[in-house]
């Protein structure tokens, strides 16, 4: 046992066993919402809903154990929201590719992913990332998870005048409400698990007011769904027929899951204290590549992009560090798939606590930014505005690192930025001015 943990990067002297797995429990709940949205969605695409349940949970406990194992570090990995919405409702339903054909664009997108990976492309991209900026995006992830957990929690609606307002106060958005107050509480009283026991004691209270339905006939049991529906249905004939827009499509896909990933870790490794003194996270390359795996052999088992779950700071604000966090999120979704019926009773008002209070712990790197120069505030703040306005935790980086090297550039500061970043900058650019042409 002891010769596990080691592999798992736990050390007896700085880590706690009961710690590490309560964060892996709250980084399950926080996250295990996608079980019940992910079948929904590529529902929509046409494909088999029991089989993309199955497919869903294995992809991403196979990808969270190769964190877990290889990376040793605490993040959690799951298809993403927002690119599960881009496969179904952009490529099937709007542009017509079939749900196999848009599978086999997630699988060349993991190739790309691990060859990036292993010439250590994405590495020297995080790395490029100036020190402010990163700071930046930890906030601003921190203010984009809050909101999603508002908007949740129904405390956020949206409005036409104002784009969103403050909702109706309603048995579901009163719970969420309380769960922020309980939650705060109890991590002001330096509560171990506090967000794990704030989901459960949520999820329980809603039963009597409704917010949380149990349906009939309800058992904790079932045996798992088959994933031949959807698994190895792979149809690669556009690719293999030099088709420029589905070029196009997995050169989209790409840049959505890498800057999505980029930003989660950098920011949950900041938040976590995983920065080295250099600015250089330690075990990215291997966090990377257990991202880039997971998103091929998500395809294979026939689900969309697999990413690292921004949720996955609600672990680490509880004290997860290890791989054995990660571990305990990837055991919980295998158990997922007899247990389902138990996971998908927790409703979303339960997870808001978690999500607006891990906002708070993220708000902390603000005051690391060097605000007193302006060349590197403007862009800090465009960084951080524009992750919970755009909804995107990419377009929030990439508007950010753009103004940053045009700033720079502008007020004569063009040494300061590394040969990196100018390129980068230059996809930047390209990436807004080619639908144009």
């Amino acid at each position: 046992m002891k010769s596990i943990l080691k592999y798992l990067g736990f050390d007896e002297a700085k880590h706690k066993v009961r710690t590490e797995l309560m964060a892996g429990l709250t980084t399950f709940l926080t996250m295990s919402y996608i079980l019940a949205v992910n079948p929904l969605i590529l529902g929509e695409a046409g494909m088999d809903k029991g089989a993309v349940f199955s497919a869903t949970v294995v992809a991403a406990a196979i990808a969270t154990i190769v964190m877990a194992f290889y990376a040793r570090l605490p993040f959690a990995l799951a298809s993403g929201m927002g690119l599960n919405a881009f496969f179904a409702y952009t490529l099937v339903i709007v542009m017509g590719f079939t749900w196999q054909q848009a599978l086999a664009a997630v699988f060349v997108e993991g190739i790309v992913f691990i060859l990036l990976t292993v010439f250590r492309v994405r590495e020297a991209i995080v790395n490029a990332i100036p020190l402010n900026l990163r700071y930046a995006i930890s906030v601003g992830i921190g203010l984009f998870i809050a909101i999603i957990g508002l908007k949740n929690g129904g405390i956020i609606v949206k409005s036409d005048a104002t784009v969103t307002t403050l909702g109706p106060w309603t048995a579901t958005s009163l719970l969420a409400m309380g769960g922020i107050l309980l939650g705060g509480v109890l991590m002001a009283l330096k509560v171990r698990g506090a967000l794990f026991y704030t989901i459960i004691a949520l999820t329980i209270i809603g039963i009597p007011f409704g917010v949380t339905q149990i349906p009939e006939g309800f058992t904790l049991l079932s045996m798992p769904a088959s994933m031949e529906p959807v698994a190895f249905q792979l149809d690669f004939s556009r690719f293999l027929s030099l088709d420029l827009e589905y070029y196009v499509i997995v050169f989209t896909l790409v840049f959505m899951d890498l800057f999505d990933t980029l930003g989660t870790l950098i920011g949950a490794a900041t938040s976590a204290g995983m920065v080295e003194k250099n600015g250089r996270i330690h075990g990215l390359n291997r966090a990377l590549m257990a991202d880039a795996v997971g998103t091929t052999i998500g395809a294979l088992c026939g689900t969309s992009t697999v990413t690292t779950y921004v949720e996955s700071t609600t672990g680490i604000a509880a004290g997860g560090r290890t791989g054995l966090t990660s571990l305990t999120v990837a055991v919980l979704f295998l158990l997922a798939l007899f247990f389902s019926p138990f996971f998908l009773i927790i409703p979303s008002a339960a997870t808001t606590s978690a999500l607006v209070l891990v906002g708070v712990l993220m708000m902390g790197s603000v005051t690391r930014i060097d605000l007193r120069d302006f060349t590197e505030a403007l862009p800090c703040f465009i960084t951080i505005l524009m992750m919970p306005f755009t909804a995107s935790i990419a377009e929030g980086i990439v508007l950010g690192m753009l103004s940053y090297v045009l700033v720079k550039v502008f007020c004569g500061r063009y040494r300061e930025i590394s040969v990196a970043m100018y390129i980068l900058a230059v996809f930047f650019v390209l990436k807004y001015v080619a639908p144009l042409i």
